[in-house]
């Protein structure tokens, strides 16, 4: 069974800065004047309190056995308040889910917004996260120097998402991708399909990259030869790139985002292009749900169930259950056939 997360103690404080514990309680609870704790003391507190990430405890760490039943939701990059058509919404309705079923409540870290739009964890020169027993941390958007620093503070904390953080260990809940890249190829194969081109961003990140990486090595383990995959920004997707796609004889898509999805369907109205009839598309999530997209084949990423995953796996890491570095791999939903057809004969 893994140890149990050390936080910053009084006692901690009291060692680093060579005073009383007692007057590391004053300082902290906010008597430090009234007891007529020197200036030059309560600097040497402060300024270990900082060093070390200590938070003070204002919600009463003494019920639940040292913990306050806080779990804290942070994200390197814009995110609250998402609507239900925002990627992340589902994510944020698992996570709620887990915390009302455990008993815990929520704090979103709102206040670590910078004025460029992202966030940090340090931005006070303090942990801000210390406030919740542990964190979920979600979101494309990472800063390795300020996760590399929660780990040397013991801080527990869970990904929403695969993360390979040099010097860290990163527990997370993930979708298992290879797999799901791995039926949608398997089907288009199966319908007589070679052309199959992979639609993606210009920008490569997981868990972007774990699909186009499980689409490359499919096709080394395979033999099949598909084109080079397309990585575009939205504006290159236009009609006359469908066009040239299908002069090549491409007759599959795999798209990797939502919001690609819905480029690519005005892409195809405008070309006159039919889907199926003269383009296979597979979504490598859930597109949109709006015509011209509705009824797509997709794959879809259990976001709902990663959230209460999430949830589910910091209680345990708290509790010592799992060390630091577990994780955990959920299915995506099996693949719908809505627009699988064979490739068109000519």
């Amino acid at each position: 069974m893994a140890d149990a997360v050390h936080r910053p103690s009084q006692r901690d404080i009291a060692r680093l800065a060579g005073v009383s514990q007692a007057a590391v309680s004053m300082v902290v609870n906010g008597k430090a004047d009234e007891n007529g704790i020197a200036e030059s003391t309560q600097r040497k507190v402060r300024e270990a309190m900082r060093e070390l990430g200590y938070v003070s405890n204002v919600a009463g760490r003494a019920l639940r056995g040292g913990r306050n039943g806080l779990i804290g939701v942070h994200t390197f990059e814009r995110v609250f308040p998402v609507g239900p058509e925002d990627y992340y919404h589902e994510f944020l309705v698992g996570i709620e889910e887990g915390a009302v079923g455990a008993g815990q409540d929520l704090v979103l870290f709102a206040s670590t917004q910078r004025p460029d739009g992202t966030r940090t964890i340090y931005g006070n020169g303090t942990n801000r996260l210390r406030l919740a027993d542990g964190s979920v941390i979600l979101g494309l958007e990472r800063n390795d120097e300020e996760l590399e620093r929660l780990e040397r503070e013991g801080y527990p904390f869970v990904f929403i998402g695969r993360r390979d953080v040099p010097g860290v260990r990163a527990t997370y809940v993930a979708a298992d991708y290879a797999t799901a890249v791995v039926q949608v190829m398997d089907a288009l194969t199966a319908l007589g399909h070679s052309r199959i081109r992979y639609l993606g961003c210009d920008v490569r990140r997981s868990p972007r990259q774990e699909r186009l990486d499980g689409y490359t090595e499919y096709a080394e383990r395979t033999g099949l030869r598909p084109p080079p995959p397309s990585l575009l920004p939205d504006e290159a997707v236009t009609p006359g790139w469908l066009r040239g796609l299908l002069a090549e004889g491409t007759t599959a898509l795999l798209v990797e985002t939502p919001e690609l999805a819905a480029v690519l369907a005005r892409a195809a109205a405008g070309a006159g292009v039919s889907v199926p009839d003269e383009l296979t598309v597979v979504g490598l999530e859930l597109p949109p749900a709006a015509e011209p997209t509705a009824g797509w084949s997709h794959i879809a990423v259990p976001r709902r169930e990663m959230g209460a995953t999430a949830v589910s796996l910091l209680l345990r890491l708290l509790d010592g259950q799992v060390p630091p570095g577990h994780h955990e791999v959920l299915s995506c939903t099996p693949l719908t056939p809505g627009t699988l057809a064979p490739p068109r004969t000519t």
